[in-house]
């Protein structure tokens, strides 16, 4: 579908890509992934023919139809109800209908047989383009992303960014493109919306290529992980699950061949060294020499999981009540969110409030932070809290002028120069970095910084709203273990469910009006509701009473019936070893076609796509010959 060569992007004297290679091929699901600064977004801009490659080339079809969610689309403005600029998205069905609705009109006084023809075309027309459904697929899939019937009436304009951001992704889908290039598609979605459009992009039957941070999306959705780095775009055959254990395994095998290439270099000089002066021996070592300079270089492994160590403590503990609402109300015109709802924080406390957007998540966040005063009812602190609240508004508070260290002295004087490049350095800014101005820092590296700044305050309960939008994986890794190790309460709003898991020893959520509280992990959250989810489907028939059939007596094995059963389970057992074989076989030989140096060449492509094909019939032969012999096995047990 789309073919990079020796992609070579360079911004000043910096190259971004250097040679870089790519193949995506219909049916690819993609998670487009790498550090932030890497160039995950600039590739997809290379892609669409935003940017021009320095040198190599992107290659696509003419007729391949793209579809390319970006940040830039929030500046996109209509007067026009969403519903209507979502089903622009149906250029020819609108023009269409536009064309049939004049016809009819001329109609009422022109009935010629060219009138009626042409109407009979561009109604064939229509309903070929399956036209008389488009409002029906708009209504459905702007539902799916949390809009409900009388908003999708109201004008785009009304809406906030993130809303909108919501709308044009919807327009996209709609498009059904050939390949879809989304850019943080989950960056302005909730939990509801961002199951839906895991589903529905399982479903999608074209290529997908996903910039995103959200390793629980990228692993329900991808089957194949593209990792920027280092100017290069380094290709693993799976989900963003398998990329990690892949990438630690090339990284063992690297580690050991740096390690004793590293050990043959100092042998190697240590000669040279040895025999330099001597005269009798100068052939040898001017050999030896080039030889070391023609070695193809192995590098160091980088670390890109840095640990933080460093205890994040506060001069005071909390008393054992940190916050205690009673008969909390808040209401906006026309909405209510909250109705004499109570709830209480502990001292050790890590919760995670999660819900749809408007259900008032970060109203209940601000109240909780003396943020909102304007409810009734009352929010009372507990004995010796002291209190830190960060949200994403506090990136503009930020001092532009100031350097990152000088940010964190300001605010917390009583830390040390060396403590504080101590928690600089957990949160990614070494050496020379701490010295950058506010004004020159990216989005994520501010986020970053009011992070920082967050856990130096002497603070023993903190109040986060959405800290981890803008930082890239590594930096959501530094968070996590940041929070582990801090010893105080803390309530946290969130839609990372990979970080909120690694993090959360009670949920809290808001229904019918109330807080509700559940006592566990974000994942055993998830599997009770599941389970509640079903038990609360209303059943709408009146239940039937079924007569239990007469259960069979299960009859005594004969000694031949038993043998023959022992023979089955042997053969069973068996065909599990080769099943276990031949999927290894299988996922190797997926590993060899992504590799560059198989996709790369044709012969050889086309060499290892027959022999996977053969291995993976195989495969399957092997499944269905198991299945039979265990239902086989199954009725010999019954009878």
């Amino acid at each position: 579908m789309i073919s990079i060569n020796n992609l070579t992007f360079e911004i000043g004297a910096r190259a971004l890509y250097d040679e870089a290679n790519w193949h995506i091929k219909p049916g690819d699901k993609t998670g487009l992934i790498g550090a932030n600064g890497t160039g995950k977004s600039t590739l997809l801009k290379l892609i669409v023919g935003d940017y021009k490659p320095t040198s190599g080339t992107i290659s696509m079809a003419k007729d391949l139809k793209i579809g390319y969610l970006n940040q830039d689309l929030l500046s996109y403005h209509s007067d026009n109800s969403i519903l209507h600029v979502a089903m622009e998205a149906f250029a020819r069905q609108n023009q269409l209908h536009t064309e049939i609705e004049a016809l009819l009109k001329k109609m009422e006084t022109d009935y010629s047989d060219d009138i009626l023809n042409k109407l009979s075309n561009k109604q064939t027309e229509f309903e070929a383009l399956d036209g008389y459904s488009i409002e029906f697929r708009a209504h459905e899939i702007l539902a799916g992303l949390g809009f409900s019937e009388e908003e999708q009436k109201r004008p785009l304009a009304t809406f906030s960014g993130g809303w909108r951001m919501r709308v044009m992704l919807a327009k996209i889908l709609l498009q059904a493109p050939d390949i879809l290039l989304l850019d943080e598609p989950t960056n302005h979605l909730d939990l509801p919306s961002i199951k839906w459009l895991e589903n529905y992009l399982q479903a999608f039957e074209g290529a997908i290529v996903i910039v995103s941070h959200d390793r629980y999306f990228l692993d329900k959705v991808i089957n194949k992980t593209v990792e920027s780095r280092k100017g290069k775009l380094n290709i693993y055959a799976g989900n963003y699950t398998f990329y990690l254990e892949e990438k630690a395994l090339r990284e063992e095998i690297q580690g050991n061949q740096f390690k004793n290439q590293q050990a043959k270099i100092k042998q190697e000089e240590k000669l040279i060294e040895r025999f330099r002066a001597k005269a009798s021996k100068a052939k040898m070592v001017q050999s030896r020499i080039k030889a070391l300079d023609r070695m193809e270089k192995v590098d160091a492994i980088d670390d890109d999981n840095p640990e933080v160590n460093f205890s994040f403590k506060f001069t005071k503990p909390s008393g054992r009540h940190v916050v205690t609402l009673e008969n909390i109300s808040k209401s906006y015109p026309n909405l209510e969110i909250l109705k004499n709802t109570n709830g209480l924080i502990e001292k050790g406390d890590k919760i995670a409030l999660i819900g749809a957007n408007g259900k008032g998540k970060s109203t209940l966040l601000r109240i909780v932070a003396d943020a909102d005063t304007a409810y009734t009812g009352e929010s009372k602190k507990g004995h010796n809290v002291s209190q830190t609240f960060f949200a994403q508004h506090q990136l503009e508070s930020l001092h532009l002028e100031n350097s990152i260290l000088q940010e964190l002295q300001t605010f917390a004087p009583k830390h040390t120069e060396t403590e504080l490049r101590s928690i600089l350095g957990c949160f990614l800014f070494t050496g020379d970095d701490v010295f950058k101005k506010i004004k020159v820092l990216s989005g994520g590296e501010k986020s970053r910084v009011a992070l920082a700044k967050a856990l130096t305050a002497d603070a023993n309960f903190l109040v986060l709203d959405e800290p981890t939008n803008h930082l890239d994986m590594a930096s959501v890794n530094i968070l996590i273990q940041a929070l582990q190790q801090y010893e105080g309460t803390f309530i946290v709003v969130s839609h990372d469910r990979y970080f909120l898991d690694n993090i959360a020893n009670k949920i809290w959520y808001i229904e019918d009006k109330s807080i509700k509280e559940y006592p566990g992990t974000y994942e055993e959250y998830e599997l009770w509701n599941a389970k509640r989810v079903v038990k609360a489907v209303p059943e709408k028939t009146e239940k039937k009473v079924v007569k239990e059939a007469p259960k069979k007596e299960k009859k005594i094995p004969t000694d031949d019936s038993f043998r023959l059963l022992q023979k089955k389970n042997k053969e069973l057992a068996q065909l599990e070893q080769n099943i276990a074989a031949k999927d290894l076989e299988v996922k190797q030989l997926e590993a060899l076609l992504a590799s560059e140096a198989v996709y790369s060449d044709a012969a050889k492509l086309q060499e290892t796509t027959r022999n996977y094909n053969t291995q993976k019939a195989s495969f399957d032969a092997l499944q269905q010959e198991w299945e039979s012999l265990a239902e086989e096995i199954m009725e010999l047990e019954g009878n």
